[in-house]
């Protein structure tokens, strides 16, 4: 039996995830006839089509079984690379490319300081961004798309699987329009939150879930039960509650981080049964890179803190 290559590997995973023959040549750095006659040869030494030659999509369009073997090449790259990690890390550790997603809730109010601190603590690090919502990031991390995840606890469905190393707590704070009754308290229980209409984030987020749990909040709506519109960032959230639209929670790290921007927003502290929600790192399960992420988890704390 001939075994695929590696490289044939690749070029079908680049095919499935950019649905265009050309798309996927130039991110393999091969001619797109370079890319179909590896396709081409691979179908042959397994006897089997994996693509469907006479649709008329322009996009390639696979087979049944063509998707089971995406699927399954997926997992023997991974296990490939892992193998090469595992050496590289042995040799070097937190040195080399490192892919890390990012939740959007985090991203932009965390990652202005901790790159320049990640840059002087480990200076042959390449380090790789994505920010997405979790259950996306999670899909590339169990796809070998990425290394690394900083996102926040807790997890559920298939995230739940991974491993996790908690960082710190990133308490929650109430946004109140300027004059609001809940401003003349020093700090605002979960319970006054129920005759106001608070506003979160979209469906998708997990901060929006994290607050519901949490601070057991009903469902955000907007004036008039208009549920069609939502946030789909915390700027957006801030600029809606100082429009008078209604309140929102926002993170400690997001206000640390400038998201109220001068707007005309008062913040009281939240009182209650845990609320708030704890940053982690995630990666998956058994990974030959763990030891590194443990190590890298401090920095990331460090940064969390200050």
């Amino acid at each position: 039996m001939i075994l695929p290559s590696p490289q044939q590997l690749r070029y079908l995973i680049a095919l499935a995830d950019h649905g265009h023959f050309g798309r996927a040549a130039t991110a393999c750095a091969v001619t797109q006839s370079t890319l179909s006659a590896g396709l081409i040869a691979l179908e042959r030494q397994m006897a089997a089509q994996l693509l469907e030659r006479a649709s008329a999509s322009k996009r390639p369009v696979f087979t049944p079984l063509g998707r089971e073997v995406v699927a399954r090449a997926r997992v023997a790259l991974a296990a490939l690379e892992a193998v090469a990690e595992t050496a590289a890390t042995a040799r070097d550790p937190l040195t080399g490319p490192l892919r890390l997603g990012v939740i959007p809730t985090i991203g932009p109010f965390l990652l202005p300081r901790l790159m320049p601190a990640l840059r002087r603590a480990y200076p042959r690090l390449r380090l790789w961004l994505r920010e997405d919502l979790t259950e996306r990031l999670v899909q590339g991390l169990e796809d070998g798309r990425l290394d690394l995840l900083l996102l926040a606890l807790p997890l559920a469905g298939p995230a739940a699987a991974l491993e996790t190393l908690p960082l710190g707590e990133d308490a929650f704070s109430v946004a109140l329009p300027a004059g609001h009754r809940l401003a003349a308290r020093d700090s605002v229980p979960v319970e006054a939150l129920g005759g106001e209409r608070v506003l979160l984030l979209e469906d998708g987020h997990c901060l929006r879930d994290h607050a519901a749990a949490s601070c057991g909040l009903p469902r955000g709506i907007l004036p008039g039960g208009e549920e069609g519109f939502a946030a789909t960032s915390l700027h957006t959230l801030v600029q809606m509650v100082a429009g008078g639209l209604g309140v929102t929670l926002l993170p400690q790290l997001a206000l640390d981080g400038g998201v109220l921007a001068g707007a005309p927003v008062e913040v009281r502290r939240l009182e209650g049964a845990a609320p708030g929600r704890v940053l982690a790192l995630a990666w998956r399960p058994k990974s030959p890179r763990a030891a590194e992420f443990q190590g890298l988890g401090p920095a990331v704390a460090a940064a969390i803190a200050a």
